[in-house]
């Protein structure tokens, strides 16, 4: 006796499994997206005092992050800005070289998310305004008007990332090599002529 296989219930069968290959790739293309972030626009502007850094950054937290964050881990961030002014007969030189950290968590008993900068602290209820918070830095002073020089043109790096080296020891190990503990931008670079407007 021979087994034998019916034409509609092969193709079937292929079809279904084309189903769930493609379901498949849809869900890591959106985990793909979930750790992308970049930075959409950057400038900085002389202000009171000296030059500040005004920039819109698209991030979102994957679910793994979002759900240590509900359940008490902090979560660390910071935004990176480097400026410097080229030489003709040495490398580059460093002028400045600053970070913007942020503290993220969530206080149960309050049932409210704290973002932290500094020494300055907000509330929020919902993890996404807390996250839209981050997204914007506006009037962030990154150098006295005397660290650069009128009229010479100067590079200017930023990028933002979130800061596994002050999770809690096992965050730490669990972050090595993986996807959903590596969210942070390429950096973002342009050229910025002090006493002009420097927008990437």
């Amino acid at each position: 006796m021979t087994a034998s296989t019916l034409p509609g219930s092969a193709s079937r069968r292929d079809r279904a499994l084309r189903v769930v290959v493609l379901l498949a790739l849809m869900a890591c293309a959106t985990l793909a997206r979930a750790n992308e972030a970049r930075i959409v626009s950057a400038e900085v502007v002389a202000g009171e005092g000296g030059y500040v850094l005004n920039a819109d950054i698209d991030v979102e937290l994957n679910p793994r992050l979002a759900d240590a964050v509900s359940r008490g881990v902090s979560l660390y961030f910071t935004t990176e800005l480097r400026i410097e002014r080229p030489r003709w007969y040495w490398l580059d030189e460093v002028v400045v070289d600053r970070s913007l950290d942020y503290r993220l968590s969530y206080h149960p008993i309050t049932r409210s998310y704290r973002l932290s900068i500094g020494s300055f602290h907000q509330s929020f209820d919902s993890l996404d305004s807390a996250v839209r918070t981050m997204r914007r830095v506006r009037n962030w002073q990154v150098a006295e008007l005397a660290e650069l020089t009128a009229g010479v043109s100067h590079e200017v790096a930023l990028r933002f990332r979130l800061d596994t080296s002050q999770l809690p020891k096992p965050f730490q190990v669990t972050a090595i090599g993986s996807r959903d503990w590596n969210l942070g931008t390429d950096w973002a670079t342009w050229t910025f002529l002090p006493g002009a407007a420097g927008q990437r």
